[in-house]
């Protein structure tokens, strides 16, 4: 969430072929969504652009081009201007002159590693048509901050070559016809921060719906997580339950089931932030206290192997 105003921010980065998807992803954002909708378009610094113009078309939101230090507002466009480069900062956006010559600019990352890093994951990464791989490595920062990532179906892009690379890159959590992604957004907030337990589901059936999951992924990848911290466990499953609009625990588990493809997802969602044992203070301590000693008393108390 944005720390000065409070909105949710999608960012939306498109290039070649971009502005049809990006009009049908307009057109179809419901009235009052509460989120802000920030457009990187690879566009030429010295040409004019009608870009903004032309989305006003598709959307009753205000369209405007992005200025520096503007505090965001919900149920607002806002449009990179030509020859910058844009991030969020603090709740406001940043404009900057891009260091990089023309052509080895990546504006689309830009964005979007910055909405990691200040929205962590609540942020929202949409690569839509486009040449190149724009995109593909700030949908993994956003990612691995736990934000959703989207892409636009490959058989709808003029040029599918960045949503083609995100996808790839195993850094998408839903891939959709550019006019079905605002519904899978909305899906998706609406849900956060955790799937709740139907009034039929208790308690033991949640648990139960757990170890499902739990032997499901042992039995597909041949890895056994019950050793993982269960906070970790369950804001993971969460996730995944709320990017696919499940009412619990137990439809997703009935959903893993027959989507094998979801074990896989599921079981990168895992691993992801796996660096962060080695930030753990925890960790490190019962190496110490514990693991060390035990194998410094195996050797005999010689280091050496």
């Amino acid at each position: 969430m944005s720390a000065a105003t409070g909105v949710r921010v999608v960012g939306l980065g498109a290039s070649a072929g971009g502005l049809d998807p990006l009009l049908q992803f307009l057109s179809n954002v419901r009235a009052e969504s509460g989120l802000a909708y920030l457009v990187v378009q690879h566009m030429d610094p010295t040409h004019e652009t009608l870009l903004g113009e032309l989305l006003q078309r598709a959307t009753a939101m205000p369209v405007r081009e992005a200025v520096e230090a503007q505090h965001i507002e919900p149920d607002s466009v806002y449009v990179i201007a030509p020859g910058t480069e844009l991030t969020v900062l603090r709740g406001t956006l940043h404009l900057a002159t891009p260091r990089e010559p023309r052509g080895q600019r990546l504006p689309i990352d830009a964005l979007f590693n910055s909405l990691a890093r200040e929205l962590g994951d609540r942020a929202i990464g949409v690569v839509l048509s486009g040449l190149g791989s724009d995109g593909t490595q700030g949908l993994q920062a956003i990612k691995a901050q736990g934000g959703l990532t989207l892409a636009q179906q490959l058989d709808s892009a003029q040029f599918d070559s960045m949503p083609r690379s995100a996808i790839a890159a195993g850094c998408v959590d839903i891939v959709a016809l550019p006019a079905d992604l605002p519904a899978r957004i909305a899906t998706f907030t609406g849900a956060q921060p955790a799937p709740q337990r139907q009034p039929s589901e208790s308690a033991d059936d949640g648990t139960a719906a757990l170890d499902t999951i739990l032997a499901l992924l042992r039995e597909h990848t041949r890895h056994d997580l019950a050793l993982y911290k269960s906070n970790t466990l369950v804001r993971r499953i969460a996730r995944r339950v709320a990017v696919h609009g499940l009412s619990s625990v137990a439809a997703y588990a009935d959903y893993l089931r027959a989507n094998a493809q979801e074990l896989d997802l599921l079981f990168k969602e895992m691993l992801i932030g796996v660096t962060s044992f080695f930030r753990d203070p925890e960790v490190w301590q019962d190496l110490q206290d514990k693991v060390l000693p035990r194998l410094l008393e195996r050797h005999g108390g010689d280091a050496r192997p």
